[in-house]
């Protein structure tokens, strides 16, 4: 992460793409060339990358595995194919051959065998994710139950009234019994007075004053955001909002939420010293729990608490299946969010293209390893689910393909496989130029920011 830090800017946002495309596109096609080997069918080429070849090696299979020189893709040809999309059978090489060597071509393999490596690749990429989501979980770790005060976090002026080790029994006279009751009590809490904790030190039980738990602190940064762009980092606190001392997140929320999207000016207490920054809210449609969209004016920030809960360790089993349920919820707003810019509830700017990609990249690299690593999954969802779309020349168009095989016993006609092939490419170069479209002129885009200068 300190490596895309030092080449800074559009250099390091362009390096963090390409490493995380590189992981995800190399998982994806080992899943197609793994599950293909298993199956039977023989790879004849493994590449990442498109265009000139810059390595290349043939194993002891007879696979050739490459690196060209454009790494924005890649591909497994296996035997028989007439092209590296899959798309047509190489009659000249299937001519003359046995019917065991057929078996091992891709036109020659069974229907599930071919339905099986197909299918292989975006799965192996759900497999990344939920694996990965199950990984951070595992070293991150769940808050303890009941809520105990692991480290304090650095606060300007404040008074402590917590100390490593307490437990937290009551919040005003609400019981505390796991994180998500701390959440619930602090958000009634009447900020115009001390908030009352009763907790237990050192095994005795006492009532302590002090402030709310959520301080104005900034527990991270949302990439393509207005806090980013003005260099807001995790860590600070916001003392003030347009002249108005704060000392709870909560009065952030609203006085944003109520400015509808003025601009809005904050001063920021950073290791000792205050800046000023000055931003504008940005429009934003957030997935709702009912797996609807609510929009909002946001600046781009999630509040954390004044102190590091103690944690536990999930076990395996619990880890994986925080995993599933992660990449499950982002399979399921992905399709909820497609669902509604098609309908007009949302807006289309919502659908990223490449430059805001790589930025996104770029910012959670420079927010720390484990920030990336977690966009990693992420992304791997996408292109997982992306690729099971029923569109030619993707995984799912193949899938619809082989489902028709499976009714009607015979495969496409040559000739309206090649025309659908087409369509979907045409389908697909689309999209991306729309969505490239969006990454300049949708809020937040090249040429708004550049519009918003002379503005």
């Amino acid at each position: 992460m300190e490596f895309f830090g030092i080449l800074g800017g559009t250099a390091g946002y362009v390096v963090a793409f390409i490493v995380a495309l590189s992981i995800i596109v190399a998982v994806h096609e080992y899943g197609h060339y793994i599950v293909g080997r298993w199956c039977g069918i023989h790879a004849e080429v493994f590449s990442l990358g498109f265009g000139k070849v810059l390595y290349t090696r043939t194993d002891k299979r007879g696979t050739e595995w490459q690196v060209a020189a454009l790494p924005f893709g890649g591909y497994v040809k296996f035997m028989g194919d007439a092209n590296a999309a899959s798309a047509g059978v190489d009659g000249e090489a299937m001519a003359g051959l046995s019917e065991a060597e057929k078996r091992r071509t891709m036109p020659g393999a069974p229907l599930w065998a071919r339905a099986a490596t197909v299918a292989a690749g975006p799965v192996f990429n759900f497999i990344l994710s939920f694996l990965i989501f199950s990984a951070i979980v595992t070293v991150r770790g769940v808050p303890s139950e009941p809520v105990q005060v692991g480290t304090l976090q650095p606060l300007p002026q404040q008074v402590r009234v917590l100390e490593a080790g307490d437990t937290i029994l009551q919040i005003d006279g609400k019981e505390i019994t796991d994180i998500g009751s701390l959440y619930d009590a602090t958000a009634e809490l009447d900020l115009t007075r001390p908030v009352a904790y009763r907790i237990e030190r050192d095994g005795a039980e006492m009532i302590v004053e002090g402030t709310t738990p959520f301080p104005p602190l900034i527990s991270s940064v949302s990439p393509n955001s207005a806090a980013i762009d003005a260099g807001l980092e995790v860590g600070d606190v916001i003392t003030a909002i347009d002249e108005q001392p704060i000392t709870a997140f909560k009065e952030l929320q609203d006085i944003v939420r109520e400015g509808e999207g003025k601009p809005v000016a904050l001063k920021v207490w950073r290791e000792g010293e205050v800046l000023d920054f000055t931003m504008t809210p940005r429009r934003t449609d957030l997935p709702t729990p009912e797996g609807g969209f609510e929009t909002r004016y946001l600046i781009g920030i999630n509040g954390g608490l004044a102190f590091e809960p103690a944690t536990d360790r999930l076990g395996p089993l619990k880890a994986l299946e925080y995993g599933v349920r992660q990449t499950w919820f982002i399979v399921t707003s992905s399709i909820s969010g497609l669902y509604n810019m098609v309908s007009g509830a949302i807006s289309s700017c919502n659908l990223s293209g490449p430059l805001k990609i790589a930025t996104t990249a770029g910012q959670m690299a420079s927010q720390g390893g484990q920030s990336f690593i977690w966009f990693v999954a992420v992304l791997s969802t996408a292109v997982g689910l992306l690729n099971l779309f029923p569109i030619p020349v993707l995984d799912g168009g193949h899938l619809v393909f082989h489902a028709y095989e499976a009714v009607t016993g015979k495969p496409p006609p040559e000739k309206l496989l090649n025309v659908l092939m087409a369509i979907g490419l045409t389908l697909i170069l689309s999209l991306m130029v729309f969505a490239l479209g969006n990454d300049l002129f949708c809020e937040g885009g090249i040429f708004w920011k550049i519009r918003s200068w002379f503005v």
